[in-house]
């Protein structure tokens, strides 16, 4: 696989996005509704892809090395779909043909995040998600 075809998996979904806190005992990520400063809300696409881990030092970069590793990538995520030998669901871009079609899925996080510009950083805490990505 070249590295655009490896780039445009990526669904766009956001959900990577997202501020994460990880119990220290259990291990057990829990997501918030806050979102990367990058973050383009409507798109879900990152502002400044190719200077993302520069601005944002802990951004990872997903390779086909790591992705089994990551286990707080959303259940959704075509990374870790692939990388656990399943098939892309109806609703990716690649299969559909449509970008549109992962937010009429209700996929996405368009319409359900906010910028970490607008919450102090004291207050992200409040913005846990109740359910599993």
């Amino acid at each position: 696989m070249t590295g655009e075809q490896w780039e445009n998996l990526c669904d766009g979904c956001g959900r990577c996005c997202l501020q994460k806190f990880k119990n220290p005992t259990t291990g057990k990520i829990y997501y918030t509704s806050v979102a990367c400063f990058l973050l383009d809300l409507d798109s879900c696409r990152c502002t400044a892809y190719p200077l993302r881990r520069k601005l944002v030092p802990e951004c990872l970069r997903l390779t086909p090395s790591n992705v089994a590793r990551l286990h707080w990538l959303p259940r959704t995520c075509a990374y870790r779909l692939l990388a656990g030998g399943k098939d892309l669901p109806s609703w990716h871009h690649l299969v559909s043909r449509d970008p549109e079609s992962i937010h009429r899925a209700g996929i996405s996080v368009r319409h359900r995040a906010i910028s970490e510009t607008l919450v102090h950083p004291d207050d992200v805490e409040f913005y846990l998600l109740d359910k599993r990505l």
